[in-house]
């Protein structure tokens, strides 16, 4: 069940992980599986149309998260990496135009999203909150090849089998099963991870690179290198968001805030007028800078989702430039740390705001910035796991109702106000010994107990909350 860094902080477009980019790199998937040919329907002849439904979550709110466009980017052969989000949307409309695609190394086949893209307001798919049936057909109409997929929440895509071996391995010893795959510190939950550091000595950051390391074969240097890149990515995004107002595509007009609120902060420096809460203004302008970011359809980065994906640059960025003795190497346990955190409550229980609701996706991305900024402000693993605790748990409950399926209201500043309770968590945690009445697993469970009672209206369909108390115009 390893997670590497580099699955939880992925290089992607917005503006949603579960919805746009998961649903894309499904798509291309299938691209794949038809070109491999081994899971063609016996009999089939010629393929000649494709098709796809989107189910549950994916239905619900897919117009306001762009899942169609994202759907048809993938069958045309991109992958959230790689995609110019500048030319996605003239993409889209020639598709649209022409009604086929050109997969390379399928030929040109039909595809009118009018009719081949349907959004299956039904009962979601068995398997999972975001459910996608991808199929293709022959010159007669019949199946040729067919595959359900699921997006889980932040980019991760599975198949129908692999959901189910999912599954399946979460009840098996997870000793028995990371020793085997030769991590040399398997922990798969957080009381595992802080006995591992007590019997080694290192910490989790240091657990993590070792992890990291063995996993890809590298040396330190080399990851280090890959994740300042990562970092990299963040602070564009961040820069980009702070040059940019406007209002944001969607219809409801949102307005970004960003520039001006960044602009009034550097007015304020060194007049001696700024409050001493002006901390909470720097952490949620660089948060609101990403999000905006992500609702225009711009590049970020999963951290551990794109709803989410402004919590932990915010906070990286706020111990780069704000924090009294800062440095490269904080910023790199910074990032070891929250990634650790980030797989366990991923693997423990999840990401996915169609499965938990917010709390899975901001209250994950509050646990790993609180954990990281622990740790870079030098931490014990118990202050460390305190923290991430600490975060995660006054996120408990937390709903997923965007207004009109889009990611901007309350999903925007909710990641300000995350980034601000991750630093508080942080600053709690560090003023402890690390010793605490709720361990970090005890609320994981929690939340996943919670998200399992949470009504679906409350869980990324849009249905519920805020989504339908909105003002009248």
């Amino acid at each position: 069940m390893f997670l590497s860094v580099f699955d939880i902080f992925k290089i992607g477009v917005g503006p949603s992980s579960s919805h746009t980019m998961g649903p894309m790199t499904a798509a291309a998937r299938f691209l794949d599986d038809l070109r491999g040919g081994a899971e063609k329907i016996p009999g089939a002849g010629t393929l000649t149309r494709l098709g796809a439904s989107l189910h549950g979550s994916l239905a619900f709110t897919g117009k306001g998260h762009g899942t169609d466009r994202a759907v048809i980017l993938g069958l045309i052969g991109y992958l959230p990496a790689s995609l110019d989000p500048d030319a996605a949307e003239e993409l889209e409309t020639e598709v649209r135009r022409i009604k086929r695609i050109s997969p390379p190394g399928l030929g040109t086949l039909d595809f009118d999203p009018e009719s081949d893209l349907v959004f299956d307001f039904g009962p979601p798919l068995p398997g999972h909150a975001n459910g996608l049936v991808l199929s293709a057909f022959d010159e007669r109409g019949n199946p040729y090849m067919t595959q359900t997929y699921y997006s889980v929440g932040g980019g991760f895509v599975v198949t129908e089998a692999e959901l189910e071996t999912e599954k399946a391995a979460k009840t098996k010893t997870l000793h028995a099963e990371k020793d085997a795959m030769g991590y040399p510190y398997p922990f798969g939950s957080a009381a595992e991870m802080l006995e591992m550091g007590r019997a080694s000595g290192k910490s989790i950051a240091e657990m993590k690179r070792a992890n990291e390391c063995a996993h890809q074969n590298i040396q330190p240097r080399e990851l280090s290198g890959q994740i300042t890149r990562i970092c990299d990515v963040m602070n564009a995004v961040i820069d980009r968001g702070l040059r940019i107002d406007g209002i944001l595509p969607g219809g409801l007009s949102v307005k970004r805030r960003a520039k001006a609120m960044h602009e009034q902060l550097l007015a304020e420096r060194g007049n001696n007028r700024s409050q001493p809460h002006v901390a909470n203004d720097w952490l949620s302008v660089y948060a609101m800078a990403v999000n905006e970011e992500n609702a225009a359809g711009g590049r970020v980065v999963t951290s551990p989702t794109n709803g989410a994906a402004g919590v932990v640059p915010s906070v990286v960025r706020y111990y780069r430039d704000h924090c009294i003795g800062a440095t490269d190497a904080g910023v790199q346990t910074m990032m070891l740390t929250a990634s650790a955190i980030g797989g366990l409550i991923k693997h423990r229980a999840s990401i996915s705001g169609a499965e938990c609701g917010c709390q899975a996706e901001v209250g994950s991305a509050s646990a790993m910035g609180a954990a990281g900024l622990c740790a870079a402000l030098g931490g014990t693993n118990e202050q460390i796991e305190n923290a991430a605790e600490i975060a995660l748990e006054h996120h408990l409950g937390m709903t997923c109702d965007p207004a009109a399926g889009l990611v901007q209201v309350p999903c925007i500043e909710r990641n300000g106000l995350g980034a601000i309770k991750a630093v508080s968590a942080a600053s709690l945690a560090l003023r402890g010994d690390g010793t605490h009445f709720m361990p970090l697993d005890n609320c994981i469970e929690t939340m996943r107990q919670t998200g399992e009672d949470m009504n679906t209206k409350y869980k990324e369909t849009s249905l519920g909350g805020l989504a339908v108390n909105l003002p009248e115009c």
